[in-house]
């Protein structure tokens, strides 16, 4: 209850602070710009991703409160308790492994290196009553694949999405649309966009909800 209550608090913060300005900002703020020294732009070139690297790094935190907002760098609740380490690894890779087999196949064979920075799901109490923000953030990297050199500068994606809560939730765990199906199909998306797209993925504007995931 104390620690609700402190989301609560935090909340009209928030609102206070903010204001209109998430509203008013202008649209290439919800965009993952690219790096200046980036050597080259994976859309214009004809990619042969041969393999997919996912690091989870061990000093990611696992939060297994069951609070609204658990905290933590890692919040996952689907796969039975467990190393969540590897099993949001095993995500990202089949993830990443379905957006890039719907790219064509090209000519320049690379390796994808990606390192996961957050990866929150939600937790059971927000699942079932609220809903919330599933906040998946990593960066990558494409490298030769024969060299190991980096072709690209490291970019960072934030691919933040709106998470189903309460009945909406409830419904669509009956089709089978759990938040693994969803996440997995999401990620599948941005890595498409990310590696095929002359834009890129752009990432999505998620108001006061996608500000608290930030903290």
């Amino acid at each position: 209850m104390e620690d609700d209550m402190r989301l609560v608090k935090l909340c009209v913060a928030l609102m206070f602070g903010l204001g209109l300005a998430a509203c008013a900002a202008p649209e290439t703020a919800t965009r993952n710009t690219p790096l200046d020294t980036q050597m080259l732009k994976p859309a214009a070139v004809s990619l042969d991703v041969q393999a997919v690297r996912v690091s989870v790094p061990q000093s990611l935190k696992v939060s297994e409160a069951n609070r609204y907002y658990p905290g933590g760098d890692i919040v996952w609740r689907e796969d039975a308790p467990g190393d969540r380490h590897a099993q949001v690894k095993q995500i990202l890779e089949t993830a990443f492994m379905r957006g890039i087999d719907s790219l064509p196949k090209g000519a320049v064979p690379v390796v994808l290196d990606v390192e996961l920075s957050r990866f929150h799901a939600l937790s059971e109490k927000a699942r079932y009553t609220i809903g919330g923000v599933h906040a998946i953030q990593f960066t990558y990297v494409l490298r030769d694949a024969t060299t190991g050199a980096a072709l690209t500068a490291p970019r960072f994606v934030k691919a933040d999405f709106r998470a189903l809560g309460g009945q909406a939730a409830i419904d669509a765990e009956r089709q089978g649309i759990t938040q693994k199906v969803r996440i997995t199909e999401h990620l599948a998306k941005v890595i498409h966009q990310e590696l095929g797209a002359e834009s890129g993925y752009r990432a999505q504007a998620l108001g006061l909800m996608g500000a608290i995931n930030q903290l």
